[in-house]
């Protein structure tokens, strides 16, 4: 009799336990949750409260132990960990969408008629474009301010290439930043033909007309910052890594960020000057639950589409022409030095195989004896093959993969068949460094995440080009590439504690699909989008 007792006894304590359930703020069931933890296992059904996971399991396990007045039934779709852009610039992406778009033209007529469009609307005392590439053109050669002068001849004109390392100006511009023939360029060219300036600048010069644009008015940077969080929002991006900004704006996304305003999580990274090095190393890490500041990013050279990627041997389209590094040796080393003393990171722009050499040889000396250092080059586009090993040590690659598919059709013509071997090798950083950081650059390419899948993957453009891949054997499969775009870039960043995969104690930061991107035909992920996005378990989209 006793032994009946104490099983009822048990039997009752234990549906009363069950009715006990945690109250959660919400609850999902009936999905596929790729975790992307150590194991890439799945579960089918998630709990979060305040922001953070609480469960992750089967339905089972989550119905039988919680309950929320927010229960959502996936109806089989598949949920993975927000997706993280590795290599960014979100502020000025935000500002690109208050200025003229030049992305896809495919003559200097075509953009006259796109300023002439903005115009009629905007009307604006001084006009900054962005996007342009002369690649894309039948005659693929810089355009000159001749064109914009007899368009434009009163108001200043400033056109950004898509790179961001190359602008052509009219006349209007270069009198009002005093540019003539004999204006001294260091680190970078101003073009100068028949003895007058031709209206392009690369690299270093362009600081000469950017210091004459207008500033944009703090309401202009607000409409930046929030328009492209939407946009981000949208295409699932819960974190951006943005690569290159002065303290200004950082300080305006943390009151935003402050105020509720901006919700979207950024990685900072400190544009190096001497100033902000000086400042930041006063202050130390910041850190909250949206904004990252622990990094800060130095250029090293300039872009292979303008001739500014500093090459060892001269380029295979243009003899004499190397490229250039935009600061001496000396100077990068000296900042890689003083950064070593402290607890930041360094993330370094090098797209040519010499500045790549120049970088990865400051980065080996500077963290000497250092552990769990974590600094990254950014883009690391272009290598010796001897240097590839540097990336054993710890270093990062920071890639992005949609520049293979989008540089493949003119690159070989800079670069020639055998240096082009070792260029865009994806597969081969990975091998050598264990991970990859997977990025866009945007907006020099687009910001849909799943193109940079796709290219990855792929390694074929939006139109399939070309039908067998660029390159295959660089390619990444589809779960070292989801890790690069989650787990592997939220480690970059000192991060993967708190995100970069779906497991207990970690932001609620998720993305949902109609499809499986891990299954799908190739051709078929370039259509997926999400159908909804939660930041800290909300959902923003």
């Amino acid at each position: 009799m006793k032994r009946y007792i104490l099983f009822f006894s048990l039997l009752l304590l234990t549906s009363c336990l069950k009715k006990n359930k945690a109250t959660v703020d919400l609850i999902i069931t009936e999905a596929t949750i790729y975790k992307v933890d150590k194991d890439f296992g799945q579960a089918t059904a998630i709990a979060v409260s305040d922001g953070k996971i609480i469960a992750i399991g089967s339905d089972k396990e989550i119905t039988d132990n919680y309950k929320s007045d927010t229960t959502v039934d996936a109806d089989g779709k598949f949920i993975y960990p927000g997706l993280i852009d590795a290599h960014c610039h979100f502020y000025g992406y935000g500002l690109s969408l208050q200025e003229v778009d030049l992305r896809d033209t495919k003559s200097m007529d075509e953009i006259i008629s796109r300023i002439q469009e903005f115009q009629k609307t905007k009307k604006v005392a001084f006009i900054v474009g962005n996007g342009w590439d002369q690649n894309d053109w039948k005659v693929k050669e810089y355009p000159s301010k001749e064109i914009l002068d007899k368009y434009f001849p009163n108001i200043p004109v400033v056109l950004n290439r898509v790179d961001g390392h190359a602008i052509i100006v009219n006349s209007k511009v270069l009198a009002l930043a005093g540019i003539t023939k004999d204006t001294k360029a260091v680190g970078g060219q101003i073009e100068v033909k028949n003895g007058e300036p031709t209206g392009i600048l690369v690299d270093n010069p362009m600081e000469l007309v950017f210091k004459i644009i207008p500033k944009p008015s703090r309401k202009t940077q607000i409409a930046a910052l929030l328009d492209a969080e939407k946009v981000m929002f949208d295409y699932g991006l819960t974190t951006i890594n943005d690569a290159g900004l002065d303290p200004d704006v950082i300080n305006l996304m943390d009151s935003l960020q402050q105020a509720k305003a901006l919700r979207l999580n950024i990685y900072a990274m400190v544009t190096a000057s001497q100033k902000n090095i000086d400042l930041y190393l006063k202050k130390g890490i910041y850190k909250t639950d949206n904004l990252d500041v622990r990094s800060f990013k130095m250029y090293g050279d300039g872009a292979l589409g303008s001739r500014g990627a500093c090459l060892h041997k001269e380029y295979s389209d243009m003899p004499k022409q190397f490229g250039a590094l935009l600061s001496s040796p000396e100077h990068l080393k000296s900042v890689a030095q003083q950064i070593a003393k402290s607890e930041f990171q360094l993330n370094s722009h090098a797209i040519g195989d010499s500045a790549n050499t120049v970088l990865l040889k400051i980065y080996t000396e500077a963290l000497a004896g250092k552990k769990d250092h974590r600094w990254k080059i950014e883009h690391a586009q272009i290598l010796r093959e001897q240097d590839f090993d540097y990336f054993k040590t710890g270093i990062i690659p920071s890639i992005q993969p949609t520049h293979a598919t989008s540089d493949m059709y003119w690159a070989g013509d800079r670069l020639g068949k055998e240096r082009l071997k070792n260029a865009y090798a994806y597969k081969k950083l990975l091998k050598k460094g264990g991970m990859v950081a997977l990025g866009t650059d945007f907006p020099v390419e687009q910001v849909n995440p799943m193109l940079t899948f796709h290219a990855a993957v792929a390694r074929k453009d939006s139109k399939g080009y070309p039908s067998g891949g660029f390159q295959m054997e660089n390619a990444l499969t589809r779960e070292e590439t989801l890790r690069g775009m989650t787990i592997w870039a939220a480690y970059s960043n000192f991060e993967e504690k708190e995100k970069g995969s779906l497991e207990v104690g970690k932001w609620a930061d998720f993305v949902i699909f109609d499809k499986d991107i891990m299954k799908i035909r190739e051709s078929e992920i370039l259509d997926v989008k999400p159908s909804s996005t939660y930041l800290k378990g909300a959902k923003v989209k």
